[in-house]
C-alpha cells in the first residue's frame, strides 16, 4: 500500500523543509550578528548631587571642566561650582541673563563667564576677588589665559554679537582692551592653549599667537553650514598644536606648525613665519549636526544631533520645538577618517523638544599619553560631560571590568575567563567568573588546578573555593590546602573556611599545612570565633583531640560533654572548669564530681573564684560544693565556712541541714552570717 499523500501534497513537504532551512539560516545569522556586535566604548551615568535640584527650576546653558572642579552656567545668569559628584560647593550670581560660556585657568583658581547681559565676570574660587567688565552687547565666548593665576598680566579674550574679539590685559593704570579682530560678524567661540588663541566668527576660524602678536592662519567656514547663531561652531585643542573644529556637518583637524627659538632670558619662544603655517590633517562630512566634539585618544567623540527629514525646519527658529519630534542625541566615536567606532543614543530628559544648539559637550583635560592597548592607565581616563537644559550626563571609557561584564552578558564565558586570567578584572567580577568554572572546566583536574593557582596569584581565591570540585575531578592535595590557607588568612571569610572544612571530605587534603597557617594567629586580633572553630575541626581531623577540646571549651560548644566522653578527655577538663560551667553547670558539676580524683576540689574552687569571665561564679561554687557535700561530706571540708555564706545567699532552707551534718565550719562564721 502506498502512503497517503499529505494534505498539501509533496510541495507542502518541500515548503516545510525550506522553512526549516530558513530557520537554520536565521539562527546562523543571529549567531553571526551576535559575534559581530560591537562592544560599547563608553559607559554613562547621570550626574547626581545637586544637579537634579538645580535644574528642576532652571536650565543649564554651558559647562567648563577643570582638574579639580566643574563650572555649570544656567539661563538665570548663575555660575555653579560643583565637585565631580555634582555637589555644589560654591555659587556666583554673576549675571542677569543667560551664561553663554565659561573658562577656567589651568590651575583651576579662576573662573571667567560671559553673558547675554553684555558683561564678563572673573571670580576667584578661593578668595573674594571679583572683576566685572561691561561690553554693552551680548557676549558669547570667553577664554582665560591658561596662566592667568600665575601671571600679573591677567589676560583673557572675549567676544560676542558686536563682532569684536577683545584681548584684555592688566596694565599699570588698570585693565585695557585690545581689539584683535572685528568686522566679520559675531564671535561664536574662542579657545586658548599655551600662546595660541583660536576663535570662530561668521567667516571661519582664525588662530592668533599671543607670544608673537601674530595671526597664524584662517580656516574658512564650511560651505552650506546654517547660520552660526543657530548651529554653533565647536573648537577644542587636542594638544598644543592640534585644533579640532566641528561646525555644522563638517569636521576638520588643523595642525599648527610652529618652531621654538630660545630667547635671551633662557625661555623658549614660539616662532611662526606666515599665514600658511597650518596643515589640515583630517577633514570629513557627517550625516548629522555636531553639537559638541572632543578628542578620544587617536579618535574623536562627537555629540551628534540627528536632523529630521526636513532639515530646514531644524533652523526655522532658535526656540525649542513644542511639537516634541526631535530624536535622541547620540554620542559617536569616530576615527579621523570618519569610520564609526561606536554609537550610543542618550535618553536625556526632554530631548524631544531640543535643538542642536541646546546641547554642549565638555571633557576633563587629559594628555592621552597613558593610553595604550585600548586602555587608559587608572586615573588618567578622559571624562566627558554632555549637557542639555535639564541634564548632565557623564561618559567614561569602559574599563577592563566593563569588558568582562559585557562578555559575560553576551555568553562569551571563555573569553571572559581569559580576560580574568590576563589580570584585566578586579574582585567585583571575579565571583561571576568563578561561577563559570564548573561549566567551562568540567572534569579537567589540570585546568582546575591552573585556575586555583591563578586566583591565588590574584589574591582572590576565596571567591573560587565554593565552586572547587572534591571529586570528578579530584584535585591534588596542594590545591585544596592552598585554598584553605587563603581562607584562613582573610578574616572576612573565616566563616567560609569553617563551612568548607566541615563540608570537604577529610581525605582530600592534609590538615597540617592549614593548622600551621592558623596557629600563629592564636591570641591575636585576627583570631575570630569562626577561625578558632575551624582550627578545632582541623585538630580533630589531625587527631589532636586535646587541642580541639581546649578550643571547643573556649567557644562553649553545647556538645562539648559528648566530645569529652567520645575521646576520653577527662584529663583535659582541669583547665576549663569555668567554661564547662558556663556551657551547662549541671553537667559540669556531675563531670567534676565524678573526676574529683583528677581535679581536686581546691582547684575547682580556685578557678571559679579567680575567673575573669562574666558569669555567676559564686552560684557555680554553690552548686559544686553542695553536690560535693552530698557525695562526700568531708571532701570539701576546707570550704564549709564559704558554704555557709553560699547557702544563705542561694538556698537558705538548706543551711540548717548543712549545719547539722557538717563538723568543719566555725561557730563565729555562723554567728556573723
Amino acid at each position: 500500500m502506498s502512503p497517503f499523500p499529505s494534505e498539501n501534497g509533496v510541495e507542502g513537504d518541500d515548503e516545510r523543509e525550506e522553512e526549516e532551512d530558513e530557520d537554520v539560516d536565521d539562527d546562523e545569522e543571529e549567531e553571526e550578528a551576535e559575534e559581530d556586535e560591537e562592544e560599547p566604548r563608553l559607559k554613562y551615568q547621570r550626574m547626581g548631587g545637586s544637579i537634579p535640584s538645580l535644574l528642576s527650576g532652571e536650565a543649564a546653558s554651558c559647562i567648563s571642566v577643570a582638574e579639580r572642579m566643574i563650572a555649570l552656567g544656567t539661563h538665570d545668569g548663575t555660575v555653579h561650582i560643583l565637585d565631580f559628584l555634582g555637589n555644589q560647593v560654591k555659587e556666583f550670581a554673576a549675571h542677569s541673563a543667560a551664561v553663554n560660556d565659561l573658562s577656567f585657568d589651568i590651575e583651576g583658581e579662576y573662573i571667567g563667564s560671559c553673558s547675554d547681559d553684555g558683561s564678563v565676570v572673573l571670580n576667584s574660587l578661593f578668595t573674594d576677588e571679583k572683576l566685572t567688565f561691561e561690553y554693552h552687547r551680548p557676549m558669547k565666548a570667553i577664554a582665560l589665559d591658561p596662566d592667568y593665576a600665575r601671571k600679573t598680566s591677567r589676560r583673557f579674550v572675549t567676544g560676542g554679537l558686536a563682532g569684536h574679539l577683545y584681548f584684555n590685559t592688566k596694565k599699570w593704570l588698570g585693565y585695557k582692551d585690545q581689539v584683535l579682530h572685528s568686522g566679520e560678524g559675531p564671535i561664536h567661540a574662542v579657545k586658548w592653549r599655551t600662546s595660541l588663541i583660536a576663535w570662530a566668527n561668521d567667516a571661519g576660524v582664525k588662530v592668533y599667537d599671543a607670544a608673537n602678536d601674530q595671526r597664524i592662519t584662517f580656516i574658512e567656514r564650511p560651505r552650506g553650514t546654517p547660520h552660526p547663531e543657530i548651529l554653533l561652531p565647536h573648537l577644542v585643542w587636542q594638544d598644543d598644536t592640534l585644533l579640532v573644529i566641528g561646525w555644522g556637518t563638517s569636521v576638520k583637524i588643523a595642525a599648527i606648525r610652529t618652531n621654538l627659538n630660545k630667547g635671551t632670558n633662557g625661555t623658549y619662544k614660539r616662532v611662526t613665519s606666515n599665514m600658511n603655517q597650518v596643515d589640515i590633517v583630517a577633514s570629513f562630512q557627517t550625516s548629522y549636526y555636531i553639537s559638541g566634539i572632543a578628542p578620544f585618544a587617536d579618535a574623536l567623540v562627537v555629540l551628534a544631533y540627528i536632523p529630521s527629514e526636513d532639515g530646514e525646519k531644524e533652523f526655522s527658529s532658535a526656540m525649542p520645538s513644542r511639537q516634541g519630534n526631535a530624536q535622541r542625541p547620540e554620542v559617536r566615536i569616530v576615527s579621523w577618517n570618519n569610520d564609526e567606532l561606536a554609537t550610543d543614543a542618550l535618553p536625556v530628559h526632554g530631548f524631544e523638544h531640543y535643538k542642536a544648539k541646546d546641547y554642549s559637550l565638555a571633557h576633563a583635560p587629559f594628555s592621552g599619553s597613558s593610553y595604550a592597548g585600548g586602555q587608559w592607565a587608572a586615573g588618567d581616563e578622559p571624562i566627558y560631560y554632555i549637557v542639555s537644559p535639564k541634564d548632565v550626563v557623564i561618559a567614561k571609557p569602559r574599563d577592563a571590568e566593563d569588558h568582562i561584564s559585557w562578555l559575560l552578558q553576551h555568553g562569551w564565558h571563555e573569553k571572559a575567563l581569559a580576560a580574568v586570567e590576563a589580570g584585566q578584572g578586579r574582585s567585583e567580577l571575579l565571583d561571576e567568573a568563578a561561577s563559570l568554572c564548573p561549566k567551562l572546566l568540567r572534569g579537567s583536574a589540570t585546568a582546575w588546578e591552573r585556575w586555583v593557582f591563578h586566583f591565588a596569584h590574584l589574591r582572590q581565591l576565596p571567591v573560587l573555593v565554593p565552586y572547587m570540585p572534591t571529586e570528578n575531578p579530584r584535585l591534588r592535595d596542594t590545591a585544596y590546602e592552598v585554598a584553605l590557607v587563603a581562607l584562613a588568612t582573610n578574616p572576612s571569610v573565616h566563616k567560609d573556611l569553617l563551612s568548607t572544612v566541615k563540608s570537604w571530605p577529610r581525605v582530600i587534603y592534609s590538615a597540617l599545612p592549614v593548622i600551621s597557617a592558623i596557629e600563629p594567629q592564636l591570641n591575636t586580633s585576627s583570631m575570630t570565633d569562626a577561625l578558632k572553630e575551624a582550627l578545632a575541626e582541623l585538630y580533630v581531623i589531625n587527631g589532636q583531640y586535646e587541642k580541639a577540646f581546649s578550643l571547643y571549651a573556649d567557644l562553649m560548644k553545647p556538645d562539648i560533654f559528648d566530645f569529652i566522653e567520645k575521646h576520653n578527655l577527662h584529663d583535659s577538663i582541669r583547665e576549663k572548669v569555668v567554661q564547662l560551667m558556663m556551657v551547662d553547670c549541671k553537667q559540669a558539676v556531675n563531670l567534676l564530681i565524678q573526676n574529683r580524683d583528677l581535679i581536686a576540689p581546691s582547684e575547682v574552687v580556685s578557678q571559679l573564684l579567680n575567673t575573669r569571665n562574666k558569669c555567676d561564679s559564686r552560684y557555680f561554687l554553690h552548686l559544686y560544693l553542695h553536690s560535693l557535700f552530698e557525695v562526700n561530706p568531708h571532701a570539701g571540708k576546707d570550704f564549709h565556712d564559704m558554704q555557709v555564706e553560699l547557702y544563705v545567699e542561694y538556698e537558705p532552707k538548706m543551711l540548717l541541714p548543712f549545719l547539722r551534718s557538717s563538723q568543719h565550719y566555725t561557730l563565729e562564721k555562723v554567728w556573723i552570717v
